[in-house]
């Protein structure tokens, strides 16, 4: 017996897969039970001015539905990861859905903005969609001035970034970005998506904010149907790529892409990323910052299976999103939502939803070195 496992070990080893999965330490952040909670999802993290890290997740009340007692909270690390906060409240509506976190840091004032949808806990996603529900799905923004500790009071955005015949609504879900480049410096953007009246089929969009996030308005729509959950990041000629869940299964089943040059006012026409694979998935992209400038290097998360949420793997363009060479797997099991984050000494964070039986048992926090990813 002893021989046959020792036997199967050297198997993983030289497949690569064992070292991979399991050389780095993932910390648990949040997990089913804690604090109340049946269930923990839909993580997004981002760093501070200051350089605290933020941890957001909707803790579920009764269950891991969708629907139902859902609140916004969060935790916080001031050591780059290695130990965690007590869990944080951001917003509790009592029976109602408070989720979506879509964090975004002004690096100018400091302030960490967090935005967010809103529904009755009684009404459905297909009752929204249908037009059967008692309210509709809306859209908050509140902010943190003193490093995530407390939050202001939400204020609703939906008439700002919301039209009128569209139904089902949601942020991100994860960070969203400060623009760098000369002619939309300081810009505020952040990913969601939506669907219209009378429609089955999603389309992503762009919301953005010029005022650090006083004012809100609605940018680029993706004209084709079928691009959901979405992140967006800044390429180094200034123009942003929006990197979609994709229905369109039919067509390609692979992350969904389109482009924006004027700082995500409007948005080009979708296209597939063929290296991209998902099994229909919430993933995220981010820019990986060299020096304090923004590269040609893009990170991008995901379970990489066409079937299963499962194999959380990081992957690395080098030529900002057109190829994906570079692969590590994170972890091998049961894994869905992910977001990531850079660490000084040219390191990546990524949060991400994870378990042994199920991918939703926990959300924990892995630190990679980059240099992991040019192996």
């Amino acid at each position: 017996m002893k021989k046959l496992i020792v036997m199967s070990l050297i198997l993983l080893m030289q497949s690569g897969i064992f070292i991979q999965a399991q050389e780095e330490n993932t910390i648990d952040i949040f997990q089913k039970g804690q604090d109340g909670y049946a269930c923990f999802r839909i993580p997004a993290i981002v760093k501070s001015k200051n350089g605290t890290l933020l941890a957001f997740a909707e803790a579920r009340k009764n269950s891991c539905s969708d629907t139902g007692n859902i609140d916004l909270v969060l935790k916080r690390s001031e050591d780059g990861g290695k130990t965690w906060s007590s869990t944080i409240t951001i917003w509790d509506d009592g029976d109602n859905v408070c989720g979506n976190p879509a964090p975004v840091v002004d690096q100018e004032t400091g302030r960490i903005l967090l935005v967010s949808c809103w529904n009755l806990g009684e009404d459905h996603e297909k009752e929204i969609i249908d037009k059967t529900s008692k309210d509709s799905r809306r859209i908050y923004v509140l902010y943190s001035d003193n490093d995530g500790k407390s939050w202001s009071t939400p204020r609703d955005i939906t008439s700002s970034v919301k039209r009128p015949d569209w139904t089902w609504y949601a942020t991100g879900p994860c960070h969203g970005i400060q623009l760098q480049n000369k002619k939309h410096k300081g810009r505020l953007v952040v990913s969601a998506n939506h669907m219209v009246t009378g429609t089955k089929s999603y389309h992503s969009q762009l919301i953005y904010s010029d005022d650090k996030g006083d004012t809100w308005k609605l940018g680029g729509v993706v004209k084709k149907h079928g691009g959901n959950e979405s992140s967006v990041v800044e390429l180094e000629n200034g123009d942003l790529m929006l990197n979609m869940r994709n229905y369109n299964r039919e067509e390609s089943k692979t992350r969904s892409c389109a482009i924006s040059k004027d700082g995500g006012e409007t948005i080009s026409e979708m296209y597939y990323l063929p290296e991209l694979i998902e099994p229909v998935c919430q993933g995220s992209t981010l820019n990986f910052i060299k020096k304090g400038k923004i590269s040609n290097y893009i990170l991008f998360s995901n379970p990489a299976s066409t079937d299963k949420r499962e194999k959380m793997t990081l992957k690395l363009s080098e030529d900002n999103g057109k190829t994906w060479p570079c692969a590590y797997l994170v972890y091998s099991g049961p894994s869905a939502y992910s977001d990531l984050v850079n660490l000084p000494d040219s390191k990546i964070g990524i949060l991400y939803e994870y378990g042994i039986n199920d991918p939703y048992e926990k959300i924990g926090f892995t630190i990679i070195p980059f240099d992991k990813l040019k192996k």
